[in-house]
């Protein structure tokens, strides 16, 4: 999506310049990803409109692969705009009838996507559309696409799902079942599906090999067969803004998975990754180099003094 944010914390009717930047949560992961030094790519939709070819200029920058990126001669790009209000950040969506809301039902790029190692998807894009809702079905459910581990973020956005034929508890819940990695915060987790302690939340997921209950300023807790259950406290922050963090933490996480790092260095990969988007208003942080980050991921290291 483009995204639009006032400069300062005024409200959005009393701002009189929007700056432009580029979000949406799963281009977020593939930029954060990038930025801790993998290689990744985004498969999407944009309308052939300033706003898309800014999201590609973006991207790319940011060292996304955009080349399988469709671009859509009839429908926009989808636009999110951000209204600071009372110290937190209203959002503000205009996605219905977006080239985005037009993907699906079939896998788009499948031979990108069955070279890739991961795939990653949330539960915002099962959100757009009913063809959206059918291609995250067709990859998760069905298993269109064989080979890459499948990583849904639940992802819940309410806004989103006013006008959606099905509810969201249940469409969200088959979709986690069915992926091989699951995030989900234990905030949503509770809304959705009244579960709000994360042994109840794995529990409630059933089968899923991985699940990451995400805890906010608390910390995130993995069950994984390798490494059973464990536990990761989050670093202290001074929150700038939060929108953004749960894609950094699902990319930090991803990065120490494809590094195969132990359980508690991914969730510290992810924490590291989440704190770098809580101090900054832009959807996709900076990230902090690598040689910063890598000595805080051993069990044995500071972390009350991580970066």
């Amino acid at each position: 999506m483009a995204v639009l944010t006032p400069p300062g914390p005024e409200p959005l009717h009393a701002s009189s310049t929007l700056n432009l930047r580029t979000g949406g949560a799963e281009s977020n992961v593939a930029a954060s990803l990038a930025g801790l030094g993998h290689r990744s790519a985004w498969l999407g939709r944009v309308g052939d409109d300033p706003f898309g070819r800014r999201v590609l200029a973006d991207l790319t920058a940011l060292g996304v692969a955009t080349d399988a990126v469709e671009t859509d001669p009839a429908r926009p790009t989808g636009l999110y705009v951000k209204e600071p209000v009372g110290g937190a950040t209203r959002p503000h969506y205009y996605r219905a009838g977006s080239a985005a809301s037009a993907l699906g039902p079939e896998p788009p790029a499948p031979d990108l996507l069955r070279a890739a190692r991961v795939v990653h998807v949330t539960g915002i894009t099962a959100a757009l559309s009913g063809s959206c809702r059918r291609l995250l079905r067709s990859l998760l459910v069905e298993r269109a696409v064989p080979g890459p581990l499948l990583s849904f973020d639940v992802n819940h956005r309410a806004a989103l799902w006013r006008d959606a034929p099905e509810p969201a508890a249940d469409l969200l819940l088959e979709l986690a079942r069915a992926a091989d990695l699951v995030l989900v915060g234990r905030d949503e987790a509770a809304a959705l599906w009244g579960t709000e302690q994360p042994d109840d939340i794995r529990a409630l997921l059933g089968a899923a090999p991985r699940v990451v209950v995400k805890d906010a300023d608390i910390g995130a807790t993995s069950y994984t067969p390798e490494a059973g259950t464990v536990f990761v406290p989050a670093p202290r922050v001074d929150v700038v803004e939060p929108v953004g963090a749960g894609d950094a933490f699902a990319a930090g996480y991803l990065a120490g998975l494809l590094e195969n790092r132990p359980e508690s260095a991914r969730l510290r990969l992810g924490h590291l990754a989440a704190r770098a988007a809580l101090t900054t208003t832009d959807d996709v942080p900076r990230m902090p180099p690598r040689h910063r980050l890598d000595p805080h991921l051993a069990p044995d290291s500071s972390w009350s003094t991580a970066p």
